[in-house]
């Protein structure tokens, strides 16, 4: 029996294994896989390459239309593109990452990266795990799935310290915490857990273990139960 077709939204803040997690369930069950919040920080990194003011929402939004970004969506091997240009290690540098909240607040780069998700959604034949900050809420309400990650501040700065090899962890978590405030308190598509969301919380849980978790939500969506 041909298996049904899932859209499985995960959002969560940083550092509860979101990344890890989508990769890894997308394929172990043969989905597409979207990491959103790349998107993000590929239009960021866009403003500040071509010396876009930060701090001027009307200048972002002027040119939130202007950057062709595209997304691989296989989970072995996730790319993403700017006008051609490979930027899957530029965005991940400290200046766009403090940096990313700013843009992503302002309404029309949301609409814009929004429209493209939903479009790549969409058009994912098997299935598609997608991560973010607003998937359930705002992207794919109608997702068939939604799981919302979280964990401690200090297992999340933990995590996050050992991906940035050996940065201090008290200073991880206030930026965790800071990067929490920005994208919960926003006006457009805050940070938030969708009404239906399947709440998953990691602080004690290995990588394996949040990883077998959703693929049983996921099978079992899939089965109908």
């Amino acid at each position: 029996m041909e298996r049904a077709t899932v859209i499985v939204a995960i959002d969560g803040p940083s550092g509860t294994g979101k990344s890890s997690t989508s990769k890894a369930v997308a394929a172990q069950l043969g989905l597409s896989y979207l990491d959103t919040g790349a998107q993000y920080r590929a239009i960021t990194w866009w403003m500040v390459s071509n010396g876009i003011d930060i701090e001027d929402p009307s200048a972002i939004a002027a040119v939130a239309g202007k950057p062709e970004i595209v997304s691989g969506t296989d989970p072995s091997g996730p790319t993403i593109t700017v006008d051609g240009t490979d930027v899957a290690g530029p965005i991940r540098t400290q200046e766009v990452t403090s940096k990313v909240s700013a843009v992503s607040a302002v309404p029309e780069v949301r609409a814009r990266i929004t429209e493209l998700q939903r479009s790549i959604a969409s058009g994912a034949e098997n299935g598609i795990v997608v991560e973010g900050r607003d998937i359930g809420t705002t992207v794919l309400p109608d997702a068939d799935l939604k799981i919302f990650l979280t964990a401690s501040p200090e297992a999340r700065a933990a995590r996050r310290s050992g991906e940035l090899k050996g940065s201090d962890v008290q200073a991880t978590r206030e930026a965790l915490l800071k990067r929490d405030a920005a994208d919960s308190s926003r006006k457009t598509s805050p940070l938030a857990k969708a009404d239906d969301a399947v709440e998953v919380d990691t602080s004690d849980l290995t990588l394996q273990q949040v990883i077998e978790c959703v693929v049983t939500l996921v099978e079992e969506k899939r089965a109908g139960k």
